[in-house]
């Protein structure tokens, strides 16, 4: 009878949860859950596992956290949503759009769509994609492996650009990645590729230019 606490922890602490406040309106609106990640709410591949550590979760918050949730989701009679991909995005926000009968497309695709990404990739000779990270975390439905995707499907050459890079070139190749141009191949201190990065990304961008425009 009484509201729980702020926090993911407090979810734990659900005993009912009443949706009868809900606006009608609601049941005639399409929702659409465009996320760039397809992670399911909870487990290891779950919201609090992969993310809550990130933000400075202990491994006990993050088994404290990841049951929080469960719990929520069997309050809710919810363990289809909860495993669904995309559910896990923004600390579990997908799982409520879920909830609200939301279907999921990868915020990629809903991206690239929206930016006619389709018609400028028809005038394109080579494609450069890119993120400050290149690591196993773009290979599920990041922006760099979107775009990847979509340029592989045409038939287009792909090159990342990337802060730091922690991919093998045989695992760039199989998301369609010819080739990642690292920062810190030029500049190996981090420090300093956060602090000059657009003067280490012009040599960069020369370093492409040599390679594939020349």
């Amino acid at each position: 009878g009484e509201p729980v606490g702020p926090g993911g922890a407090a979810l734990a602490e659900v005993a009912t949860a009443d949706l009868s406040g809900l606006d009608p309106r609601l049941r005639s609106v399409e929702f659409v859950l465009a996320s760039d990640v397809d992670n399911p709410l909870t487990g290891p591949k779950g919201a609090a596992a992969v993310y809550g550590p990130q933000k400075g979760a202990s491994p006990e918050d993050v088994e404290r956290l990841d049951a929080a949730l469960g719990h929520f989701a069997k309050v809710l009679d919810a363990a289809e949503p909860a495993a669904s991909p995309g559910a896990g995005a923004a600390g579990g926000v997908g799982f409520g759009a879920l909830l609200l009968g939301a279907r999921f497309r990868p915020g990629i695709e809903v991206m690239l769509e929206v930016l006619g990404f389709a018609a400028a990739l028809e005038r394109a000779d080579l494609v450069i994609t890119g993120e400050g990270s290149l690591d196993e975390q773009t290979l599920h439905g990041k922006a760099p492996a979107g775009v990847a995707a979509a340029a592989r499907a045409a038939g287009k050459d792909v090159v990342a650009v990337c802060g730091r890079l922690a991919l093998a070139p045989e695992v760039l190749g199989r998301a369609g990645i010819r080739r990642a141009y690292a920062l810190t191949d030029v500049e190996p201190d981090v420090a300093k590729c956060i602090a000059d990065a657009g003067p280490i990304l012009e040599r960069t961008a020369e370093r492409i230019a040599q390679d594939y425009l020349s």
